[in-house]
């Protein structure tokens, strides 16, 4: 993997996913081999939105690479309050820091970012636009469980304004996969991003129900009804609680169906599914440490070897 920011999933060709993937393998099986591999190297948490898996993964990943963190804290403390722009504000950070991760309710933020600076930047999420490094944990969970070819993917619920969706959709067009998009009328995937499957060349279908095609799936993606991402309050109370899996819909599923989940949850999969042996959402959250201890190492080398370069000239 050659780059030197993630801000979009569709940057990533098969060779970057498998090699960041092999890496958090290898991180996760000698994760003592990765320890310090970065001493006085500093990454910067700059969060606009709230954030607890992916700032409190970060974080964890960066210090067992030996990398120290700083964190922007919440917007309403920082200068941001005050009016400073988002450029201004990555300008200044990326005199503090070797590397950013960042979080934006603005669709395109994570690529004004990089605009700015020189530093590596990781899109931590961008409005309802992309979740990269997400994509890149998932995709680890799906491999570790069936790998990545001959694959059938459900994924259900908000797959209008779900930017884990659109970075895992686009991902999912590099492998061997069918994919089944599983939404109410009002939040199917937008055009855009229909457009963009499809021009892949990628097998998509679209349905209203879940139960034609679960028997179907080797994984089953579900997704949160983000009330924060609805224009409209009504638009949002029309389908909340609609999408609901529980044990006994499971029961129509293959025995090794993957149920797989961003987090968090509010009740589209009740509690009942934890106990089952398709939950692996846990696990899938949980593999934020190796896939973001291998993504910082992946950009950071390529950082010191861009700068070693940059000497010798």
């Amino acid at each position: 993997m050659r780059q030197d920011h993630l801000i979009t999933a569709t940057q990533l060709s098969r060779d970057d996913i498998e090699a960041v993937l092999d890496r958090a393998r290898e991180v996760a099986d000698d994760p003592a081999a990765y320890a310090d591999r970065h001493t006085g190297r500093v990454l910067a948490l700059c969060f606009f939105e709230p954030s607890t898996r992916t700032r409190m993964s970060f974080d964890s990943a960066a210090k067992r690479l030996g990398i120290d963190t700083i964190d922007m804290g919440d917007v309403d403390s920082s200068s941001v309050s005050k009016g400073e722009s988002l450029s201004d504000t990555v300008r200044v950070i990326e005199g503090y820091a070797d590397a950013l991760v960042l979080r934006h309710p603005s669709e395109g933020a994570a690529t004004l970012a990089a605009e700015q600076v020189s530093v590596p930047v990781v899109n931590a999420g961008d409005g309802a636009g992309q979740h990269p490094s997400q994509t890149l944990l998932d995709l680890h969970t799906i491999r570790e469980n069936h790998g990545l070819d001959d694959l059938t993917v459900g994924i259900m619920g908000d797959l209008k304004y779900g930017r884990t969706v659109h970075s895992l959709a686009a991902a999912l067009t590099e492998f061997d996969a069918n994919q089944h998009f599983i939404s109410p009328e009002s939040l199917r995937l937008p055009r855009s991003v229909r457009f963009d499957l499809h021009e892949t060349g990628a097998q998509i279908r679209e349905h209203e129900e879940l139960e034609p095609v679960l028997d179907e799936l080797d994984v089953l993606y579900v997704t949160r009804i983000q009330k924060e991402r609805f224009p409209d309050e009504n638009e949002y109370h029309r389908v909340a609680g609609e999408y609901q899996i529980d044990a006994e819909t499971l029961d129509a599923a293959p025995d090794d169906l993957t149920v797989m989940h961003p987090l968090p949850r509010v009740d589209e999969i009740a509690p009942d599914v934890d106990e089952t042996d398709h939950a692996t959402y846990f696990e899938q959250a949980h593999n934020g440490i190796p896939v973001r201890m291998a993504l910082l190492d992946t950009l950071l080398e390529n950082a010191e070897a861009a700068e070693g370069m940059e000497v010798g000239r």
